[in-house]
């Protein structure tokens, strides 16, 4: 995501630093596992060791089932393949881990693979999402991207990248056992970073491609809100509301924030960012972007976003929002 623009952060960009880039990706081994039950059989010794008090999770229990630690060893696992940029081995990996996982949560998984045309060339890139159907017609569309930003330094993403995709596989994990009126589907998008520099055509080239596929077959009409993650697993998050989201989603999401008990977290102030939501504002639907202030946390975009940075707390928090949030929206 950006905030206005991505010029200072997109210019030192190399593919050659990366390693090889490959159409073939697809040939690339996973190892994703089942981990519907206990700690994921994946569970790296980073994620493992012990934490301060202040970063332990709240148990599952005070949060609708949504479990921290569980979301940070996914951090953990995302961290584990290296920098992610869209078309590397390394993506595609976690790609096969993705699909890997929402199969062992029982989530039907559907893919779109397409090729983006790039400042760097035309990338094979891949959209996955978890439909979970509903009771009545309409859909309810949860996003984030998996992408990291390709930049000449060691970048990992752990919380740019990557706390929002675990937290969207823990509420894939809950999720998708479950029916409510209106279907959800859980679309993880490749390609939000820029390939050189943030623009409306060199970014989201996933939410991209999925809103503008979902516009052509006529579905487009069918979500009635897209709820988006990003940035979402910062020690020290504050989660300003987005100012370029939907008024009524934003308020939503705050106030049931504040109910939960989590005002230190979601803050009543605003600042605007560039991210996935905006390809489906464009296009009529209601969205929200419940993303951290990547302004203040003083390693965005730096090889220093790594996993120490990441708190289970702040993901269970989040991850409660977004359950208390979508339970609503099922009612209305």
């Amino acid at each position: 995501m950006a905030l206005f623009s991505r010029d200072s952060w997109q210019v030192v960009r190399s593919v050659l630093l990366l390693g090889c880039f490959s159409v073939g990706v697809a040939g690339c081994q996973a190892g994703g596992s089942d981990s519907r039950a206990g700690q994921p059989p994946f569970m790296s010794k980073a994620a493992s060791a012990p934490l301060q008090a202040s970063e332990e999770a709240p148990p599952p229990e005070k949060t609708d089932g949504f479990d921290g630690k569980r979301a940070y060893s996914l951090v953990a696992k995302q961290v584990e393949f290296g920098p992610r940029p869209s078309g590397t081995p390394a993506i595609a990996k976690l790609q096969d881990f993705l699909q890997s996982e929402l199969k062992s949560y029982g989530c039907a998984v559907d893919t779109d693979s397409f090729t983006a045309d790039t400042p760097i060339g035309r990338l094979p890139m891949k959209n996955i999402v978890a439909k979970i159907p509903g009771e009545k017609p309409g859909i309810i569309l949860l996003g984030t991207h998996y992408d990291t930003a390709l930049m000449k330094e060691n970048f990992v993403g752990a919380d740019d990248g990557g706390s929002s995709t675990a937290l969207m596989l823990e509420l894939a994990r809950l999720l998708c056992p479950q029916r409510g009126r209106y279907a959800v589907w859980i679309a993880f998008l490749d390609g939000e970073e820029a390939m050189k520099q943030w623009s409306d055509t060199d970014s989201r080239y996933g939410s991209r491609e999925m809103a503008a596929k979902l516009a052509v077959s006529g579905d487009i009409k069918k979500i009635k809100e897209f709820l988006l993650a990003d940035i979402v697993g910062g020690k020290n998050a504050r989660f300003p509301r987005e100012s370029s989201s939907t008024p009524a989603l934003v308020n939503l999401f705050w106030n049931t924030a504040h109910r939960l008990g989590y005002s230190s977290f979601f803050v009543d102030e605003t600042f605007s960012a560039e991210d996935d939501h905006d390809s489906f504002l464009k296009r009529g639907v209601p969205a929200v972007d419940v993303i951290g202030d990547f302004t203040k946390n003083g390693y965005w975009h730096t090889p220093e976003d790594k996993l120490d940075k990441i708190s289970p707390k702040t993901l269970a928090i989040v991850g409660h929002v977004f359950l208390e949030s979508l339970k609503q929206l099922q009612a209305q």
